[in-house]
């Protein structure tokens, strides 16, 4: 892969708490490489916008007590 040294190190903190999507990270990355868009080495702040897009929304929800 083409990440650089802080992108690897996040990669490999996600995989430990979240497998699944990190998996879907590389995933994503191998087709990006494979189609050609890939120019130049992905950096922290990609990897880190790529692992918000990957992620499910979050739903907020409140306990009022009556």
């Amino acid at each position: 892969m083409t990440l650089t040294s802080e992108a690897r190190q996040r990669l490999a903190n996600v995989r430990m708490v979240k497998p699944e999507i990190a998996n879907a990270i590389e995933e994503y990355i191998i087709q990006i490489a494979s189609a050609g868009r890939l120019k130049k080495i992905i950096d922290d702040d990609q990897l880190k916008q790529m692992l918000s897009s990957v992620q499910e929304k979050k739903r907020d929800f409140t306990i009022r007590r009556i």
